[in-house]
């Protein structure tokens, strides 16, 4: 008799169902389910986003990225890798391009954050966003927050001066659609309008 006799397939399967069904029930990555608010430890933040002024309580492990999308219900900030390789949570820190995932928020106290959901001025989209779409700049759209914030910041920065340097200056912003014309040329379109 092998160890495998015995075990039938509903068996299996059901088994299966229900460990994923335990696991759907811990949000990983969670703000709060790290730590509860207001816990011992835990550390309060002052900061400014989309031009309102906030404060969160945390626990001082808890990344930009999962306090914008976990606390403030910003989803515009997408998770790619979660390891600064991609470039999908690229957000402005007093106007700089960061990875929210790397940046602890405890250490952004007194900042002023834009997301992509602040970008646009009002119902008038940024620049960046309109050439984004009149350029086909996005297939699956994944991506595409990460790379509008870090256009606009790459054009703010003065560094899209030629095709070669928005491709360096891009380079960590990684598209798995491969729209990578498309982004170009509307990066190359809005470096000439006005904001």
């Amino acid at each position: 008799m092998t160890q495998y006799e015995g075990i039938t397939r509903r068996g299996l399967l059901g088994g299966l169902v229900g460990t994923a069904a335990a696991a759907a029930t811990v949000p990983l990555g969670s703000a709060e389910a790290a730590t509860p608010a207001g816990a011992a430890g835990d550390v309060t933040v002052r900061l400014t986003v989309n031009g309102a002024a906030t404060s969160l309580t945390v626990d001082p492990r808890v990344t930009l990225l999962d306090a914008l999308r976990e606390r403030l219900r910003l989803t515009g900030t997408k998770k790619g890798c979660d390891r600064g390789q991609c470039g999908a949570c690229t957000v402005h820190l007093d106007g700089r391009r960061v990875l929210s995932c790397l940046t602890l928020l405890a250490t952004v106290d007194g900042a002023a954050v834009t997301t992509i959901e602040g970008l646009a001025d009002g119902d008038r989209p940024h620049p960046v966003q309109r050439a984004f779409i009149e350029q086909d700049g996005l297939q699956c759209g994944f991506c595409t927050p990460g790379q509008i914030m870090s256009a606009a910041a790459l054009i703010s920065e003065g560094g899209a001066g030629t095709d070669a340097e928005i491709r360096e200056r891009m380079s960590g912003n990684i598209c798995r659609c491969s729209a990578y014309p498309g982004i170009l040329a509307a990066i190359r379109q809005a470096r000439t309008e006005p904001a």
